[in-house]
């Protein structure tokens, strides 16, 4: 479990960004405008503080993705969270760049861990197969896809995908960390106004699950392939060449779930192993 040093309190933030003009949520060498970066150095004004209390993601959205319920802890010493408690909001209000808000901070409950006592994720990605393309009010956040989609045989193949697996074929392995995880729904619905939504949600995602995902189903919807193939793809193990890694625009972190406070801590322990094949 992660530990709150003597003289330190914990604190949750909830916030949301436009990830349009950020190089995704992690701190990056080189300059990069980062989520994580800009969240950082306004706690670190606001606070007067001459270190910078870092800070830790329920999950790290990449360049170019947006969040709706991204939550975050910190670490702050209990001197400096007692003064600046009441009024730490506002000023963030005042110092944060527009396209980033904290909408709500508060101490944590014991065993808290914004990444590792986390139960699920919840993303949305949306697209539109309107012949004039996107309403240009949504063009950061909509995907236009130029063939017409069939919403019913794109939910079918998302739920294929349902439960637990090794999710090779759509992630970029990363040294070290497994590839199984486990999707609780996943779903595609048409909006009255003609939007498509895919939504999933799962206990974590690896990098680029979420994308590549959207882009099997794609390729499902617009008939170019069959509504088993996405599952086919899973089952093979390997990447797969014309599973396509969608744009980042049209995907959202929408909520992320937590257990009741009394289970954190066990959550924490559960999530810290090393999930392996059993069949």
């Amino acid at each position: 479990m992660s530990e709150v040093q003597p003289g330190f309190v914990r604190i949750r933030l909830d916030l949301s960004y436009d990830g349009t003009g950020f190089h995704g949520w992690a701190k990056q060498a080189g300059g990069r405008r980062t989520v994580q970066g800009e969240v950082e150095d306004a706690l670190r004004t606001v606070t007067r503080s001459p270190e910078t209390f870092e800070l830790t993601v329920a999950g790290r959205t990449d360049a170019g993705v947006h969040a709706r319920g991204q939550v975050a802890h910190v670490d702050l010493p209990r001197a400096v969270w007692a003064e600046q408690s009441g009024k730490l909001l506002k000023r963030l209000a005042g110092r944060l760049p527009r396209d980033v808000r904290v909408w709500a901070l508060r101490e944590a409950p014991s065993g808290f861990d914004a990444r590792f006592a986390a139960i699920w994720r919840r993303y949305a990605y949306r697209v539109t197969d309107n012949p004039g393309g996107v309403d240009p009010l949504l063009r950061g956040h909509v995907l236009w896809h130029d063939w017409p989609l069939d919403v019913a045989v794109m939910d079918a193949a998302a739920k294929s995908l349902v439960g637990e697996h090794d999710f090779a074929a759509y992630a970029k392995k990363r040294e070290g960390a497994t590839t199984i995880r486990e999707i609780l729904d996943f779903g595609v619905t048409r909006r009255a106004d003609g939007i498509i939504e895919i939504e999933v949600r799962a206990d974590a995602f690896c990098h680029n699950q979420v994308r590549s995902m959207v882009g099997a189903l794609l390729f499902v919807g617009d008939g170019h392939r069959d509504v088993q193939w996405p599952r086919r793809v899973l089952d093979a193990g390997v990447r797969d060449s014309a599973v396509h890694v969608v744009r980042p625009h049209g995907l959202t972190l929408e909520e992320v779930g937590y257990p009741a406070d009394e289970l954190l801590g066990e959550r924490q322990r559960q999530a810290r192993r090393v999930r392996v094949r059993t069949t």
